[in-house]
């Protein structure tokens, strides 16, 4: 008999010490209540609590969270539908504000996330709610952060996931996308032809001027000479037509009119003089 008490004994003192040791894991802290209040906050590895009278009341996931902020209408203030999700990112810092300071931590962070993100996109106008996504989240990341700073919790980053209009606006905007894109390439070509035809001027008239300059200086030389320019230039475009008409596989024989020759014969001696 005295030896069953002795074994009793020994498994409850057993069990109450197997009670009382919390193995905490890395990344939780454990919240620890006795008869009903606030004792103390378990940190990661190995802790004793009293086995009779104290509880752990929450266990609190301390790693970065992630919260999903699900679709919502947006009316912006030029009266524009939109439909806009987002992605919350936050971290308990401090596990007793988070428990003991809000009923709900994540359900409250998604609606004061909602309520914010309605109010800072209702004062923007349709093109800025599509065009200031950066300055949205980092307003939004602000609001939040010092409105959970009460629950201990930190705020690390807000991304809005997806701004969607409505169908009538969506294809709108493709149209103008489109006609402003061919705008474009009509003016790209425009350009392009205009600085070609600037070019051809640009070319056809270094050529007058070294055509000029080689008439010049042939006239100045014939007229040393005391020959005639015009007679020369004659001369010279008779001597094409003929050398291109020799190259003809057709052209065997070459007759020439009397004054053509009569012509070169009074170049040729006007410049060998």
């Amino acid at each position: 008999m005295q030896t069953a008490l002795i074994v009793f004994l020994l498994f409850f003192v057993l069990v109450l010490i197997l009670k009382g040791v919390r193995i905490v894991p890395q990344a939780e802290n454990w919240i620890v209540e006795r008869f009903g209040k606030y004792v103390a906050t378990l940190n990661p590895g190995l802790n004793l609590i009293n086995p009779i009278f104290s509880r752990v009341a929450q266990k609190v996931d301390i790693r970065e969270c992630v919260l999903d902020l699900p679709k919502q209408g947006i009316i912006t203030r030029d009266n524009a539908s939109l439909n806009v999700d987002g992605i919350v990112y936050f971290k308990i810092m401090d596990p007793y504000k988070s428990y003991y300071g809000i009923t709900n931590l994540r359900w409250a962070i998604q609606n004061i996330a909602q309520t914010t993100l309605r109010s800072i996109m209702g004062r923007m106008t349709l093109d800025e709610s599509l065009s200031s996504r950066e300055k949205i989240n980092a307003e939004l990341l602000i609001i939040l952060d010092e409105a959970t700073d009460a629950w201990g919790t930190k705020i690390t980053r807000v991304e809005i996931r997806d701004i969607q209009p409505p169908e009538d606006i969506t294809m709108a905007m493709t149209l103008q996308m489109k006609a402003e894109r061919e705008k474009r390439a009509r003016i790209l070509e425009a350009e392009a032809k205009l600085e070609a035809a600037q070019r051809e001027a640009a070319a056809r008239e270094r050529l007058a001027q070294a055509e000029a300059n080689a008439i010049s200086m042939v006239a100045l030389s014939l007229k040393e000479t005391h020959g005639d320019p015009l007679v020369y230039l004659l001369g010279q475009e008779y001597v094409k037509g003929i050398t291109k008409m020799s190259e003809s596989n057709n052209g065997k024989i070459i007759m020439l009119p009397a004054d053509i020759l009569e012509t070169l014969k009074a170049m040729f001696s006007s410049k060998v003089k």
